[in-house]
């Protein structure tokens, strides 16, 4: 199989984050004392992914600038040591703002990006803080055997979305209607073949730059059996307003501050 490479999404514009992100994108506000965009870069390390492809618009020079195209991860110790693979992303930019003047959206990103992407590729947003998610190579392999167009991953809903995205059958398919729903955690596996008619009919590489969301490809295709799911339920914050950021950077502290037993 060839590599597997991931897209960030990282164009929003973070209105509901103002006025933090007037001068800076949000996937580089601090968490933890680090970018947030970091923490999902680590975490694909960890996986052994090391192939990014993150997509910009507002303020997205401030994110190459930060992360460059050869992005060292820190080390789990301090002891001098050849970096591996994992220890190094390399990472591709699809300068949105730059190219179309603003954001493609979900799908309209992931689709002018498709040309780097490959068959199956990862797709996670920049802003959402889920440090301890495994990006798993046996997830890969199963979802690439399984012949469905997209795998996600769910999350208990937040405060802020109680009646969820997506329901989850007993057979681990994605359902548009349910009588229990899930909030869609922005983490997921997809295949090309999503992007492409009869579900899209964006041309590969998006030369126009239409903008479009990813929810009606991911519906169309959960209508047809075509989207698998699981639960995910380790520490995820969808990092959307000011007031959000100050609580997980509070219980961060309050947790590295505990002694370890």
């Amino acid at each position: 199989m060839s590599p597997i490479i991931a897209m960030i999404l990282a164009a929003g514009r973070g209105e509901r984050m103002r006025p933090l992100t007037d001068h800076t994108p949000k996937p580089l506000l601090q968490v933890g004392g680090k970018p947030l965009m970091q923490w999902p870069l680590e975490a694909l390390g960890r996986g052994g992914f090391n192939q990014v492809v993150v997509n910009t618009a507002w303020l997205g020079d401030q994110i190459s600038q930060t992360f460059g195209h050869d992005f060292i991860l820190q080390p789990a110790s301090n002891r001098p040591h050849t970096l591996s693979k994992q220890e190094r992303m390399t990472i591709n930019y699809s300068h949105e703002g730059l190219d179309f003047g603003g954001a493609l959206e979900t799908a309209g990103g992931i689709v002018r990006a498709l040309p780097r992407l490959g068959e199956v590729f990862w797709v996670l947003a920049g802003d959402v803080f889920a440090p301890d998610f495994m990006f798993s190579p046996d997830a890969v392999r199963r979802f690439a055997a399984s012949g469905k167009l997209a795998h996600i991953w769910l999350v208990p809903n937040p405060a802020h979305n109680l009646k969820g995205d997506f329901g989850m059958a007993p057979d681990g398919l994605a359902l548009n209607q349910a009588e229990v729903k899930y909030t869609y955690s922005t983490i997921g596996l997809y295949r090309s073949a999503l992007f492409a008619p009869p579900f899209c009919g964006i041309p590969k590489g998006n030369p126009d730059g239409i903008k479009a969301p990813l929810a009606p490809l991911l519906r169309a295709a959960m209508a047809q059996g075509l989207v698998s799911a699981e639960m995910y339920t380790g520490d995820w914050t969808d990092v959307g307003t000011p007031e959000r950021l100050q609580f997980l950077n509070q219980n961060r502290a309050l947790r590295q501050a505990q002694p370890h037993p």
